[in-house]
């Protein structure tokens, strides 16, 4: 069975591939273009793509019968791939879900404290040398500790992050999501606008679908109060970048912790230059054995397609 990995794993989950398959793994760390998503459709039997890899519905389109009949992807958000497309010409979609929860909800962790308390800001200013010792009023920030955090999208990694924000922060957790979510710990579920215009502390996790596209759009974001701040793991087109620009420019709220950009890898200059934003480079789930854990996710259902077994993890 021919196996195709879209950029190279970790080593154990490249040895362990390789001696299960007919393997092809691409020297190339950069996304899957159109052309590579065709062939890859025509000659491979399987593929472990990730993100930004183009299997649109336009490389489906060029190859309506693909001898590929499994998509596993590397990850849970899968905006990449058109899943529609994908099951039209008999190609099953799987992705990881449950092996990234506990590390994207500790890169929000990381993004609230450093955002609510300017420590990108800070460390830049010990780096430059323009730190000029410690006064009563310096770069006071905003106390996690007790303050009400909005969830906006309230899967698992969404219930992660609330547990960590309650458990560990006292914090009062509000939420937005289709149902009524049983939790550990008190919550209310309100609507967007609610969520919004109440918290000190919005998260983004939400998939990244055609109804979550600039969700928070400049409407969205003149309901944060100022001293709020906004963290975004999800996917960056939630936000529209350019009206977060703007309102960050406006200090119209306190800050923005991002680790998802809308054209990423390209982030624009004007969001580079701001001292309100932090911004990190998709380290979401940048940890070794969670991306070992990711890879023997994806490798399993590559392994149940070739063993004629049910997927585990279809989206």
């Amino acid at each position: 069975m021919k196996l195709l990995i879209s950029r190279r794993l970790p080593d154990s989950v490249m040895e362990a591939a390789a001696s299960r398959f007919d393997l092809t793994a691409r020297d190339a760390d950069v996304p899957m273009d159109h052309a590579e998503c065709v062939a890859a459709l025509a000659e491979q039997d399987a593929v472990i793509p990730t993100l930004g890899d183009a299997f649109r519905a336009e490389a489906f389109a060029v190859v309506p019968e693909p001898r590929c009949r499994l998509l596993a992807n590397f990850g849970v958000g899968y905006n990449h791939i058109d899943v529609d497309a994908a099951r039209a010409a008999g190609v099953a979609v799987t992705n990881t879900p449950g092996a990234v929860t506990d590390a994207t909800a500790d890169i929000a962790m990381t993004l609230i404290l450093m955002t609510a308390r300017r420590a990108a800001e800070g460390e830049r200013l010990v780096r430059t040398g323009g730190w000029q010792g410690w006064a009563p009023t310096q770069m006071l920030g905003l106390h996690v500790t007790g303050k009400t955090v909005a969830i906006i999208g309230m899967g698992r990694i969404g219930q992660a992050i609330a547990r960590r924000c309650h458990h560990g922060f006292g914090c009062g957790i509000l939420y937005v999501a289709r149902s009524d979510k049983s939790l550990d710990h008190p919550a209310r579920r309100v609507d967007l606008d609610t969520a919004l215009a109440e918290a000190d502390i919005a998260v983004l996790a939400v998939p990244a679908t055609p109804e979550t596209r600039h969700l928070i759009d400049a409407a969205a974001l003149a309901r944060l109060r100022p001293h709020a701040i906004l963290v975004n793991i999800a996917r960056g087109d939630v936000i529209d970048e350019t009206a977060l620009i703007a309102a960050l420019q406006a200090r119209s709220f306190g800050g923005a912790g991002l680790d998802v950009y809308e054209h990423e890898p390209l982030v624009p200059e004007a969001l580079r230059a701001l001292d309100n934003a932090t911004l990190l480079p998709h380290l979401g789930t940048a940890a070794l054995e969670v991306r070992e854990a990711m890879g023997r996710m994806a490798l399993s259902n590559v392994i149940a397609r070739a063993e004629g077994q049910p997927l585990p993890n279809p989206v």
